[in-house]
């Protein structure tokens, strides 16, 4: 464990080498921005944009694979056309591929690997004069580690006995590892530490995470992109309670910039960035459908739709989404995250007991003898 954390530090440190040497020092136009923000986590999880408080299984790896298509997450207005934004990245389809590792029944280590399948728009060509943004991109790889503080039963949610509250501490490192001439690559190391808690009651489940990304600042034409907050939350209802046939979830997501935004002015020397006072707030909805039928609810699927709620004022007094705000996002995932959950506590996991709510030997399969 200790040399994979080295290792980990290490890689985020050369990365972190490797792209400062790169476009990302490009003054007032740096592409080195994420235009995807949502970054999906590996290990179980009640929600798509909420942290779970639950992990992996002790020596047990999980696998998932996530698929969102995000619909004009940047764009640029200009001043003789404001109410028409060249879209930067108009249409774009991300997959992330998503393992975890269970140390411990409470502590899993995690990777995320995503690329750009396909995405299209103009790129910095409206600015820079180059060509247009790549069909195809190689995003920042994420890793980091998941703690659980305060453990649920591990028993199937619809159980009497299993409501009450979880807490985990998440620290997650992103490595610069994308390309960096097309909004697919952060300018160096970002750390990602949050707190996840949330609450399940029989049919309700509750949700919210806390935290922050820490980073240096990209200036892209006066939309600066630095350190930011995490602020999610969501509420789930199950619909179809046996067997986690389907479940609905509202979800909601802010990552508010600390960074003070700029006004872009041309002068003699080239164009100059120039702090106006004004802060972004990129904000998302998402409503989503949830269903584990089977393998005792380690197996499931999520489908979610969601977009950019407007939260930024411009000149003429009108609302628009700030940068690395979809107007659409449609997110589709499968994840495999074994949990050992017995609720019967008979000893025979729920992914291989065939009668999971009343105890019996493993010889019967875990059902009764009668």
């Amino acid at each position: 464990m200790r040399a994979l954390a080295t290792l980990a530090v290490s890689c985020v440190i050369l990365c972190g080498a490797r792209a400062a040497e790169a476009s990302c020092t490009a003054p007032v136009v740096s592409p080195c921005i994420d235009s995807d923000t949502f970054w999906p986590h590996a290990g179980p999880s009640q929600f798509l944009t909420v942290g779970g408080t639950e992990t992996v299984q002790a020596n047990r790896f999980a696998a998932g694979l996530v698929a969102t298509y995000l619909s004009r997450p940047i764009v640029l207005g200009t001043p003789s056309a404001p109410d028409s934004p060249r879209p930067l990245v108009d249409n774009q389809l991300d997959a992330t591929f998503l393992f975890a590792y269970g140390v411990t029944d409470r502590f899993e280590l995690d990777l995320a690997l995503p690329v750009a399948v396909y995405q299209d728009g103009a790129g910095t060509s409206p600015i820079t004069g180059a060509g247009d943004l790549p069909a195809t991109a190689s995003r920042d790889m994420r890793f980091g580690a998941t703690y659980t503080f305060l453990a649920r039963p591990n028993k199937h949610p619809w159980r009497h006995d299993a409501s009450g509250f979880g807490l985990a501490g998440r620290f997650e490192m992103v490595a610069p590892t994308g390309d960096d001439d097309a909004f697919a690559a952060e300018p160096s190391g970002v750390f990602v530490p949050s707190i996840a808690a949330d609450f399940r009651s029989h049919r309700l489940s509750l949700g919210a995470e806390l935290g922050a990304r820490i980073r240096p600042v990209t200036d892209f034409e006066g939309a600066r992109i630095g350190t930011q907050g995490i602020v999610a939350a969501g509420a789930g209802l199950d619909v179809l309670r046996q067997h986690d046939l389907l479940t609905l979830t509202a979800e909601l997501r802010l990552l508010p910039v600390f960074t003070e935004q700029a006004t872009v002015s041309q002068t003699v020397s080239g164009p100059v960035s120039q702090a106006n006072g004004t802060f972004i707030m990129p904000m998302e909805w998402m409503v989503t459908a949830r269903s584990a039928p089977i393998e005792g609810g380690d197996l499931s699927f999520q489908l979610g739709v969601g977009g950019g709620i407007p939260t930024s004022v411009d000149q003429n007094g009108k609302l628009y989404s700030p940068i690395t705000s979809p107007r659409l996002r449609i997110v589709l995932g499968v994840t495999f995250a074994p949990r050992g959950r017995d609720t019967d506590e008979d000893g025979v996991p729920d992914a291989s007991d065939r009668c999971p709510l009343e105890p019996g030997p493993s010889s019967s399969g875990g059902c009764p003898e009668r």
